[in-house]
Formats: C-alpha cells, sequence, structure tokens
C-alpha cells in the first residue's frame, strides 16, 4: 500500500543512488559506454527505498539508522549485482566464454570487481551518511503522516 514513507524513501534512496553514480563515472577507464548506467542505479535506489525502507517508517528515530543502512546495502548489492550481469551479458555475446560455467563465474568476478570500485573514501561516505540520512528524513516523514 502507498504511504508517504515509502515515496520519501524511495525518492531519497533513488536521488542517492543517482548522486552516487555521478562519483563512480570518474572511475571508469576513459570511453567506456556506460549507457543508462545513472538511470539504472537510480531505479535500485527507488525499488530498495519503496520495499526496504518505506515499509518499517515509523519505528523510531533509532531503527531508522538500522533500517536507513539496510536500504543501502540492500541498493548497493542490486546494484552491483546487475550491472555484473549486464557486462557478462555483453562479453558473452562477443563470444568471450567457452561455456555458461565460465560466464556465471564472471558475473561473481565481475561484482567484486565493480564493488571495489565504491571503496574510495568519497563514495564510502556519501553512502553512509547518505543512507543514514535517508532513514532518518524517511524515518521523519513516515511519523509525520501516517
Amino acid at each position: 500500500m502507498p504511504t508517504m514513507g515509502r515515496l520519501i524513501g524511495a525518492v531519497l534512496f533513488g536521488a542517492l543512488a543517482w548522486y552516487t553514480t555521478t562519483l563512480i563515472i570518474p572511475l571508469f577507464p576513459e570511453g567506456t559506454n556506460l549507457g543508462l548506467f545513472q538511470e539504472v542505479n537510480a531505479v535500485f535506489g527507488l525499488i530498495a527505498g519503496w520495499t526496504i525502507a518505506g515499509p518499517r517508517a515509523g519505528t523510531g528515530y533509532v531503527a531508522s539508522l538500522s533500517y536507513g543502512l539496510t536500504t543501502l546495502v540492500g541498493m548497493v548489492v542490486m546494484a552491483v549485482f546487475f550491472n555484473s550481469f549486464v557486462v557478462m551479458i555483453e562479453r558473452s555475446l562477443r563470444k568471450r566464454y567457452d561455456g555458461p560455467g565460465e560466464a556465471v563465474t564472471d558475473v561473481f568476478e565481475l561484482f567484486i570487481e565493480h564493488g571495489m570500485m565504491l571503496l574510495t573514501p568519497e563514495i564510502l561516505g556519501t553512502l553512509l551518511v547518505g543512507g543514514l540520512i535517508g532513514g532518518v528524513l524517511t524515518e521523519a516523514v513516515g511519523r509525520r503522516f501516517s
């Protein structure tokens, strides 16, 4: 059921994903075609905010810190896995793999490789602070409008 907590959670975590993606883009090699990278990541932020943070709004401000971080982790895992899967599909269409087992293994190697790109102080700080603030603001709006 749509609530203000769900809406605000979706908007805040979608915006966090969008902004964090702008910080990640310069880390890719020059000339890399990223396509709809920002948009796809923002959608995962929207989904995580709607399904993880939104339903928990109204449970208290201490809990909001916890579900803000939980939403953050869910958003990052979904986005990194999906982007790794897309890269694997592109590589498989270029016939870079000898079989499906190698392709599946490469998804997890790409997941680790792409996840390592997030391990800069600027990106980690943005994600951590954004997740905490997103949780608290979702809680505040959820309490106010429910």
